[in-house]
């Protein structure tokens, strides 16, 4: 993975805390992943990829309502 980008971290950290506990991504963590997608402030083509394969573990039922519509707009706004 390209020096500077967070894709990595951002797989471990969905894989090996995020999912570990229940097998679902919870409000917190998504919040958390986001922030470390964006910690310089833009996504790289990894971080995408990275966000792709996580996101599509994200179960959208189990997020409370606000941040359901925050989740779709940063997939759209980052087309993810």
């Amino acid at each position: 993975m390209g020096a500077g980008s967070k894709a990595r971290e951002l797989l471990n950290y969905s894989f090996l805390v995020a999912l570990a506990d229940d097998g679902f991504i919870d409000d917190g963590e998504l919040s958390y992943i986001k922030s470390l997608a964006l910690a310089d402030g833009a996504l790289d083509e990894e971080e995408k990829i990275a966000l792709g394969r996580i996101f599509s573990l994200v179960d959208e039922e189990k997020l409370s309502p606000v941040v359901q519509e925050e989740f779709r707009k940063f997939r759209v706004h980052h087309n993810l």
